[in-house]
C-alpha cells in the first residue's frame, strides 16, 4: 500500500490474544499509517512475547488505556491528533473466558457491541468495521457449518456473540463479522492451550491422557495469524454485499481437526501415551457434566500446581481449568471456505501442524511461565503425582 494511502486504525482489545497478533501482523505487512491500540490492560503485565513486545513498540503503534463499555472513554479514543480521523475500527474487546454468568456478557459483550456502535455512528468517515464473533453459534453437527447452516448457539458466551451480532446488523454501519473455529497460536490461552496444558500434567504424572467422547469428534481450528490476515482483507475489500447479513463468514483451516488428530500431535510432543474412553465411561459423563467437570480439574489442578512450583513459576496466565461448557459432547465442525472468494484471502495455515502447536508453548515457555517440554522423571520412576506405565489399566473404547 502506497504511504499516502495507509490508513489510521483503531484497534480495540488490542492487548488480547488475537490483537496482538492483528497488531503484528499490520506491523509486519507496513500496513496502516497510525495504529492506535486500546486495551483495559496494560502491554506491561499482558505477557507479550518478544515479536509482539516489537510490535507495540513501533513507530507507528500508539497505546491508549481505556474501557470500551465507557461511552465516554471511547470518545476520547477515537480522537486523533491534527484533526485527522480513524479509517478502520477493529473490535476485539470482548470477555473470551468461557463459564462466567450471563449478567457477564451483558456487560462485556452486548454492553461493549452497543458503546462502539454508538462511537461508531459519530464517525461517518469509517469505511469498515470488523466485529469477532464465534462459530459456537451454530448446532451441533460433525458435518461442516457454512455460513447459511442452522444457528443454535452451544455456549452462554456464544448465545451473546450472536445478540451482539444482531445489533451490529440493525446498525446499518459497515460491518463484517467473522465466526472462527478455535484460533490457536503464540499467545493463545483459551483455544488448544488448555489441552496443550493437560498433556503437560500428563507427562508431569506419568499417567495415559484419556478424553470424553471418542476421537471423531470435530474441534475444528483457524491460526491467529490467518485471522490477522481475514481481518485485513476484510478491511481493504471492494465489492462486498450491501447487505450485513450477508458479510458474515466462517474462518476454519483445512486440516478438518477432530480429537484424534489433537491426541496423535499430544503424544509426538510430550512423549504420552494418549486414549479415549469407552462408551459406559461417556454416558455416565454425560449424566452429571457438573460433577464430571469438576473431577477433570480436581484431577489436573494440583499437579499443575506441584509443576509450576518445581519450575519456580510463580504467576502464569495459563491453566488446565476446563469449564463445563467446553466439555459438552459438541462438535465443532466448520466450512471456512466461502471468505477465500469474497475477500480474495488464502489461509497461510491450512493445516494444524505439531510445529505449530510447538510454537505456541514456545512462546510461553521462553515467558517463563510454561514448564519446559524435558522430563520430570527417571524413565520408568513412579511419580508421587501420577502412576508408571504397568499402573495405567486401559479403559478405551471397546
Amino acid at each position: 500500500m502506497a504511504e499516502k494511502e495507509k490508513a489510521n486504525i483503531l484497534v480495540l482489545g488490542g492487548v488480547g490474544f488475537v490483537g496482538r497478533n492483528v497488531v503484528q501482523w499490520l506491523v509486519a505487512h507496513h500496513a496502516a499509517k497510525h495504529i492506535r491500540v486500546v486495551d483495559k490492560v496494560l502491554p506491561s503485565v499482558a505477557f507479550l512475547g518478544k515479536d509482539h513486545k516489537e510490535a507495540f513498540a513501533n513507530g507507528m503503534v500508539k497505546f491508549k488505556q481505556g474501557n470500551a463499555q465507557s461511552t465516554v472513554s471511547l470518545e476520547k479514543m477515537f480522537k486523533l491528533k491534527n484533526g485527522e480521523k480513524f479509517d478502520y475500527v477493529i473490535n476485539l474487546a470482548a470477555e473470551t473466558k468461557y463459564g462466567e454468568e450471563p449478567i457477564v456478557y451483558e456487560e462485556r459483550i452486548l454492553g461493549i457491541t452497543k458503546a462502539v456502535i454508538e462511537a461508531c455512528k459519530k464517525e461517518p468517515q469509517i469505511k469498515r468495521i470488523i466485529e469477532l464473533s464465534t462459530a459456537q453459534v451454530y448446532e451441533d453437527s460433525k458435518k461442516a457449518s457454512n455460513e447459511s447452516s442452522k444457528i443454535k448457539p452451544w455456549t452462554t458466551m456464544a448465545e451473546y456473540k450472536l445478540k451482539s451480532e444482531e445489533l451490529w446488523i440493525q446498525s446499518g454501519l459497515p460491518v463484517v463479522i467473522f465466526r472462527p473455529a478455535i484460533i490457536y497460536g503464540p499467545g493463545d490461552v483459551l483455544g488448544m492451550m488448555p489441552r496443550l496444558t493437560i498433556g503437560r500434567v500428563y507427562k508431569f504424572m506419568d499417567e495415559k491422557m484419556k478424553m470424553l467422547w471418542g476421537g471423531e469428534m470435530r474441534i475444528n481450528t483457524v491460526h491467529v495469524r490467518d485471522v490477522a490476515s481475514a481481518i485485513w482483507h476484510a478491511l481493504i475489500a471492494t465489492n462486498l454485499p450491501s447487505e450485513a447479513n450477508k458479510r458474515i463468514y466462517n474462518l476454519a483451516d483445512k486440516s478438518e481437526t477432530d480429537q484424534k488428530k489433537v491426541s496423535a500431535m499430544l503424544q509426538k510432543i510430550f512423549g504420552i501415551r494418549t486414549g479415549f474412553y469407552n462408551a459406559v465411561i461417556n454416558k455416565l459423563a454425560k449424566m452429571n457434566m457438573k460433577g464430571t467437570t469438576e473431577e477433570v480439574n480436581d484431577k489436573h489442578l494440583p499437579p499443575w500446581s506441584g509443576l509450576c512450583h518445581k519450575f519456580k513459576i510463580e504467576a502464569s496466565p495459563i491453566s488446565p481449568y476446563i469449564s463445563p461448557q467446553l466439555l459438552y459432547d459438541h462438535n465443532l465442525s466448520v466450512d471456512g471456505s466461502a471468505v477465500e472468494a469474497a475477500l480474495h484471502f488464502k489461509y497461510e495455515h491450512p493445516q494444524m501442524t505439531e510445529e505449530l502447536l510447538r510454537e505456541e508453548l514456545d512462546y510461553w515457555i521462553a515467558q517463563g511461565v510454561f514448564p519446559p517440554n524435558v522430563s520430570d522423571d527417571e524413565p520408568g520412576e513412579k511419580s508421587e503425582h501420577g502412576s508408571s506405565a504397568a499402573d495405567d489399566k486401559d479403559e478405551d473404547e471397546e
